[in-house]
């Protein structure tokens, strides 16, 4: 960051201020003084040039208010942001509230405790409440309403300071003797606060400052140091919360009056005097720290006194009270931001993430892409990449920072390898600087062993992550050329020679990432001498030993690698070769350092801001060439050039002569170390190049870093484009051309060239184009040349400075509608070369009007609007892409419109056969398939979508052999996993209808002996019944098909049962399909029946089962048939049923026992003789065997008359069945 004095206003009859505090949100500023002053003030920019903004922009008082009220000196001013309200107190003890009210300050509340001065005051982070302080102990809390809380007396105390914690859970109370106790919000005491950087300090010491940072914009780390406790004596430390036992410990060599936060926690400001030993009297110092304790810059302000300072809301302004002035001092944040191909990096942090938010805003077409990186260290670009600069993650060492990038992970066992030798690695000591550098206490200063490491990732111009290393340094200065990233620490450098794949896949990237070339990366040490040789390693042991000179900044081109060290040592490095050429003695510590086009003129900035150069094409005489007193300037050195309060400068891409640099809030550019009429501006210079300089305002884009603004990049031309411009609108081209003739420069050759072809001075422009080495423009010259007709010329190069309506309107008045339609081809404006061919007379080209059809087809399905692209296609007759769409749109009829449209053997067949395939509609697919002569892809196809039968069918007309194995493959593989039902599925859907039924019984027969539900067994033998029978069926037909129509359909029918004879070697399965279905039927219905308390049917039924012993178990079936008929009272029947149930060998002695005691109980009561005789016994064989059974009611059929079922075959009364409407055995419908 830079800082310097910017403003300063005078307070009326020179009262003196004793304290200052600036409103973030709204930008007022309070300061109270002696007598009672009490001031509200307000700086606001007024300027119509939309250019100057932020810094830049002159800013004026637009309040100026004095608020009476107060008649002590006024010790105390807080604001209340977020309700707009200021509190005040002075000597007397008189606290006023203040409220704004139409654009003025009004009070609101008065309150006096008359017993005790307020010695601070806060406001907690929501605004809502207040904590007050008294110098006697007294503590009171308030709400914003003006209500109290609560209050408390402190015993013996004398209180001088108080602050809330950002939670609002806390109250931190500093105390005269320099001890902070900490309470809680109710006013309870906790704790002593453990003040670690008092240790070995005597004397009385008091509390300047506490400031807590209450996390409203994030923080710049994860656990980042937000609360600032600092002693008049000038130590101080900085802790993560209340009782962090390893703070941050400052010791700032100065007297201290008062610190505070930047607004996003990011500096730590401190302001108070310092001992001037040389002119033996105090000066007045700010001094800036980062939250861990790093010294950034030292502010020095005039005056006696200087009593309290604060930071402007942006953070970009901070005001001081000195003696009766209030001193202005401007900012120059250091923003991570870098600027490459157009692209502007920069990086913010947000309250609601713990990661940095990494912004890459593509400025040409205005589009952002956002990564979120964990520790950021840095951005740093060149050319079309950018390096962002990481702390590894301590969890996580395995995982890339960038959080929105998935899939890219850097191979990190290679980067493992650089842990050899790390135990002699030297322990860096904790040494509290004079400058103030702050220190960590304890373990935390030794370097963190396996777990340091830092991430340099190689990102390209939207944040995608190309490639990432590795690190085990600090990168605390980072630079990259187009070939090389090189990154230093205190002590060491690294030097990565990074390869960019242009068209790799991630994996391909992975394995680049992998094979680490020797010698693609090295490290060194700053005080070793390297020679160019293959001496640099990568052992980052080295990278550990201890220099008394430490590294503090860099910087390089494609060959000149420049160190500075804090001595101000210079050392000249060549690339890619690290080779050490030289070394120059400055007597001043660099800053930053930039080398020019072609590394002759080193420009050089200070730590003060001090802008010097170094010639480094001098010719050293110094006999080694190596160390040589470089002071003595050489010829041609500009060493008496120095410009001071220098910020920023940036040379030229084209011409090692021309820079650019920020000098406060102005611009200069140099030519020749001649600067031009400076340019009000505080922007960051992105780029130069071709006379232009591109600039971003960062200050305006941090305001609101979601939403940049294409407003805040300002490009700014040099003198010499102007000039040159100027000349040839108001001189002439001739004149112009003599003055580019003396300044020449590629741009400004353009320049003429673009005004000589403006006026068709072809042979102006022609030359200049040869100048600026524009082979196009030559060409484009030429074709002009062999032109007759001037209008035509004319709309040509109104053509090539893009200004194309205007083109097409000339080609359109010349009557040459071609050229207008060629030109707007050339721009892909389809829809206008459209309108075009519409418009015409005469029949367009119809080649063309289908390209332009098809054309803006692609256009709409480019954007994913398929509905408007198939309009177009259809016209333009573009099958692939037509296809595509109604595939997207899921529309199939369409789809299969097409595939019928289309020619046999069409290339696009086999593609529409796969979209149906993907969707499961098998008969398309074939047919598609079949229509480009692709049977086995059908075949393939019906078996992707199981539909066998189809793909056994498609076999046997196109004689393919494989379909047989495959089956009974995947069947095999379907009984391995116990899936017989999907089995069965798949013999049925390919025809094999007797695998499909054997399969079937043996699943019934299983499931049977389960004795599980009686229904669900019935139904597996129906369905095994239900496949033999479309077995019989399919040797019917198939007879059939063979004999077609030679002999009668009886004969074909027997010579199917023949063959199914011949070829069947499961009779028992064949001929009695239906056995197992009718056993379970009747068993069912005799329950029915019994239930119902049909009890007769139900005997007569359960007579029927003694022939299906086979099936199911006798036990059951003479049980059932003594229930019902004992229910019948059909002893003779139940005696007979008894009888065999005591000859049964399956029962064991007890269950036989209790069948003879239930027998003896029944046959005692009642003779075993029935009523009357079974018509089942009477009239069991008929004239021809056996007669059929009602499967309806169980009874025997003994009418002429019957109704048969047409698919199982079995019988039912008409009277009976005529209630059904399904057969009761089968359940196949009724016809």
């Amino acid at each position: 960051m830079f800082i310097y004095l910017s403003k300063k206003i005078a307070i009326p009859n020179s009262t003196r201020l004793k304290c200052v505090s600036w409103n973030k949100d709204q930008g007022y500023i309070a300061c109270g003084g002696e007598e009672g002053l009490l001031k509200v003030l307000k700086l606001e920019t007024q300027t119509d040039d939309a250019k100057l903004k932020g810094l830049a922009a002159p800013s004026n008082l637009s309040m100026n208010q004095t608020l009476e009220g107060h008649s002590g000196a006024v010790q105390v001013v807080t604001w209340n942001e977020q309700y707009q309200k200021l509190t005040t107190s002075d000597q007397n003890g008189l606290i006023i509230v203040w409220m704004l009210y139409k654009g003025s300050w009004y009070e609101e509340m008065i309150n006096n405790r008359n017993k005790s001065v307020v010695r601070s005051m806060s406001w907690n982070a929501s605004g809502q409440k207040i904590c007050i302080v008294y110098e006697d102990g007294a503590v009171i809390v308030g709400s914003v309403d003006g209500n109290r809380i609560w209050g408390k007396e402190l015993k013996g105390i004398q209180l001088a300071h108080v602050a809330w914690s950002p939670d609002s859970k806390i109250l931190l109370f500093g105390m005269a003797n320099g001890e902070i106790h900490i309470y809680d919000n109710q006013g309870n005491f906790i704790v002593k606060m453990t003040i670690s950087c008092l240790i070995n300090v005597t004397g009385a010491i008091s509390i300047a400052g506490i400031h807590w940072y209450p996390g409203t914009e994030g923080y710049i780390e994860p656990d980042c140091p937000c609360l600032a406790v600092c002693f008049d004596n000038g130590r101080g430390q900085i802790m993560r919360y209340e009782n962090d036992e390893n703070p941050i410990l400052l010791d700032t060599q100065m007297n201290v009056a008062s610190i505070q936060w930047n607004h996003c926690g990011s500096v730590l400001a401190v302001a108070g005097c310092q001992k001037n030993i040389t002119m033996d009297k105090d000066v007045n110092v700010v001094q800036f720290y980062t939250p861990f304790g790093e010294h950034l810059r030292t502010l020095k302000v005039p005056g006696k006194q200087m009593s309290a300072v604060s930071w402007e809301g942006g953070g970009l302004r901070i005001g001081l009270a000195v003696d009766s002035f209030i001193y202005f001092a401007n900012i120059r944040p250091d923003y991570k931001w870098g600027y490459c191909s157009n692209t502007v990096v920069y990086a913010y942090t947000r309250p609601d993430r713990l990661e940095y938010s990494v912004v890459f805003w593509d400025t040409k077409n205005n589009e952002k892409f956002v990564k979120y990186v964990k520790s950021l260290i840095s951005i740093t670009t060149s050319g079309d990449f950018c390096i962002l600069a990481t702390k590894a993650d301590d969890n996580q060492p395995q995982q890339c920072p960038l959080v929105s990038a998935p899939g890219f992970q850097p191979d990190i066992e290679s980067e493992r390898v650089k842990w050899k030798g790390y135990e002699c690695a030297m322990a860096r000591g904790t040494v509290l600087s004079s400058v103030g550098q702050g220190a960590r206490k304890g373990k935390e200063a030794e370097p963190e062993s396996g777990n340091a490491t830092f991430v340099l990732v190689l990102c390209n111009s939207i944040g995608t992550p190309l490639d990432s290393k590795y690190i085990d340094i600090d990168p605390l200065f980072v630079t990259m050329t187009k070939t090389h990233v090189i990154a230093a620490s205190k002590e060491a450098f690294y030097t990565w020679q990074y390869r960019v794949a242009k068209k790799l896949t991630a994996m391909e990237i992975n394995q680049v990432a992998k094979t680490r070339k020797e010698g693609r990366e090295r490290v060194y040490h700053i005080d070793d001498t390297p020679t160019g040789n293959t001496d640099g390693t990568l052992d980052f042991a080295k990278a550990f030993t201890a220099t008394r000179d430490h590294i503090c900044c860099i910087t390089a081109t494609d060959k000149t690698l420049i160190v500075g060290r804090e001595s101000g040592i210079i050392q000249r490095y060549s690339l890619p070769n690290v080779a050490l050429l030289q070394k120059y003695t400055l007597n001043y510590r660099a800053y930053q350092l930039s080398l020019n086009c072609n590394s002759s003129r080193l420009a050089i900035i200070d730590i003060a801001g001090v802008l010097t150069f170094l010639d480094l094409d001098s010719r050293a005489s110094s006999g080694d060439g190596f160390v040589g007193d470089q002071a003595a300037a050489p010829s041609g050195d500009p060493s008496k050039f120095e410009r001071k309060d220098v910020w920023d400068m940036k040379w030229a891409n084209d011409n090692p002569d021309l820079f650019a640099m920020m000098e406060k809030t102005r611009m200069y550019v140099f030519r020749n170390l001649d600067p031009e009429e400076p340019i009000q501006t505080s922007g960051y210079i992105c780029n130069f190049e071709d006379l232009e300089i591109k600039s971003v305002l960062l200050d305006e884009i941090m305001k609101d870093p979601e939403r940049p603004n294409k407003d805040y990049l300002i490009n700014f031309e040099i003198r010499s484009l102007r000039d040159s411009r100027a000349l040839i609108e108001k001189v002439g081209i001739e004149d112009a051309s003599q003055f580019i003739e003396d300044n020449p420069h590629p741009r400004l050759w353009r320049l003429l060239a673009e005004a000589a072809l403006q006026k068709l001075d072809l042979k102006t422009a022609e030359q200049a184009f040869v100048r600026c080495k524009d082979y196009q423009g030559i060409e484009f010259v030429k074709r002009l040349g062999n032109l007759q007709s001037e209008s035509m010329k004319q709309a040509e190069v109104v053509a090539y400075f893009g200004r194309f309506e205007e083109a097409e309107r000339m080609y359109l008045d010349m009557d040459r509608r071609d050229l207008a339609i060629n030109l707007r081809i050339k721009l892909g404006d389809w829809f206008r070369v459209l309108q075009l061919l519409k418009t015409g007379s005469g029949d367009s080209d119809d080649a063309l009007l289908e390209q332009a059809y098809n054309a803006i087809g692609d256009y709409f399905a480019d954007r994913q609007k398929w509905v408007n692209a198939v309009q177009y296609y259809l016209q333009g007759r573009k099958q692939e892409r037509l296809a595509e769409c109604y595939y997207m749109l899921e529309d199939y009829d369409g789809l299969e419109r097409l595939a019928n449209s289309l020619p046999e053997n069409h290339k696009l067949l086999p593609d529409i056969g796969q979209m149906f395939v993907t969707v499961g509609m098998c008969e398309q697919a074939v047919n598609a398939y079949l229509k480009c002569n692709q049977p086995k892809a059908a075949v393939e196809a019906c078996v992707h979508l199981n539909q066998w039968n189809k793909a056994v069918e498609l076999a046997k007309d196109h004689n393919m052999k494989e379909i047989g194995p495959l089956l009974s493959k995947y069947a095999s593989h379907l009984l391995e996993k116990n899936k017989r039902l999907e089995a069965v599925e798949l013999y049925r859907k390919a025809h094999h209808f007797l695998d499909a039924a054997k399969l079937m019984f043996k699943i019934a027969d299983e499931e049977a002996k389960k004795r599980t539900r009686p229904l669900r067994v019935k139904k597996l033998y129906v369905l095994a019944a239900l496949l033999v029978e479309n077995y019989h069926e399919q040797m019917k037909t198939s007879q059939q098909s063979k004999a077609k129509g030679k002999k009668s359909e009886a004969t074909s029918a027997l010579a199917g049962l023949l063959e199914e004879d011949a070829s069947s070697t499961d009779n028992r399965i064949v001929d009695n399909a239906w056995r197992g279905a009718e056993a379970y039927h009747f068993f069912l219905l005799a329950q029915r029946q019994l239930y119902d308390g049909n009890v007769d049917a139900a005997m007569k039924t359960a007579l029927h089962l003694r022939d299906y012993e086979d099936i199911i178990p006798a036990v059951e079936i003479y049980s059932l048939l003594a229930i019902c008929s004992s229910a019948n009272r059909a002893f003779g029947t139940c005696s007979r049923a008894f009888i065999k149930l005591e000859s049964l060998e399956s029962l064991s002695p007890e269950q036989r026992q209790s069948y003879e005691e239930l027998a003896l109980e029944i046959f005692t009561k009642y003779p075993p003789k029935d009523n009357r005789k079974s018509e089942l016994d009477s009239i069991s064989e008929g004239v021809e065997g056996k007669l059929p059974t009602c499967i309806v009611t169980g009874r025997i059929i003994s009418e002429y008359q019957f109704w048969m079922c047409s698919s199982c075959k079995h019988c039912a009364m008409e009277q009976e069945i005529n209630r059904y409407n399904f057969c009761p055995l089968c359940h196949s419908a009724l016809a």
